[in-house]
């Protein structure tokens, strides 16, 4: 049997669009993907309007805290989605990266949080 396909979302602090992002590949792929998320330079928490804002769409990342990147978690996926991390993103041959161009949520409210839940969705 095939490992299962593993992708890995990045962002500068690990509590806003990775964190969403992640949560919503695995409520839609279930057990089917391998997800993991990172951050540049990781937050103290997960952003409350980010948790608030999934919850709002039946997404719990309550549980969720903001990890740093590794190289290890690069090494062992298959697709590489950074999300304004810039330089601070290691590059590797061989993965496939993706730059999704989101906005910020840090220090945002939910309501300024919802249409980037919705553009990652």
């Amino acid at each position: 049997m095939p490992e299962k396909p593993s992708v890995l979302f990045v962002c500068v602090h690990n509590a806003g669009r990775s964190q969403m992002a992640a949560g919503w590949l695995r409520s839609l792929a279930g057990d089917a993907v391998e997800v993991r998320s990172a951050g540049s330079v990781p937050g103290d928490q997960v952003n409350p309007a980010a948790v608030a804002a999934m919850a709002e769409v039946g997404i719990d990342i309550s549980d969720q805290r903001p990890k740093v990147l590794t190289t290890e978690a690069v090494e062992a996926s298959d697709v590489v989605i950074t999300m304004g991390c810039g330089d601070a993103c290691p590059i590797f041959p061989g993965k496939r990266y993706l730059d999704w161009q989101l906005e910020d949520p840090a220090g945002k409210g939910v309501e300024s949080v919802r249409p980037i839940r919705d553009e990652i969705e």
